[in-house]
């Protein structure tokens, strides 16, 4: 598993990893563990994550 501290939302570091959320994506040897500074920025990454998927899934597409 591939572990990052650093908050992808507001890019600080998380310390204290017991005492902060955090976000499994993946499964297996390459699945990433990402911790959070705050149950709000988990959620604001999560609803990002759901607005931009139909999005890229589209980019680059001539139709």
């Amino acid at each position: 598993m591939i572990i990052t501290t650093t908050d992808p939302v507001t890019g600080k570091e998380v310390i204290n990893l017991e005492t902060h959320p955090f976000l499994i994506e993946g499964e297996g040897e390459y699945a990433l563990k990402i911790y959070f500074e705050s149950e709000a920025t988990k959620r604001a990454y999560l609803e990002h994550a759901d607005d931009s998927a139909e999005d890229d899934f589209f980019d680059g597409y001539p139709g």
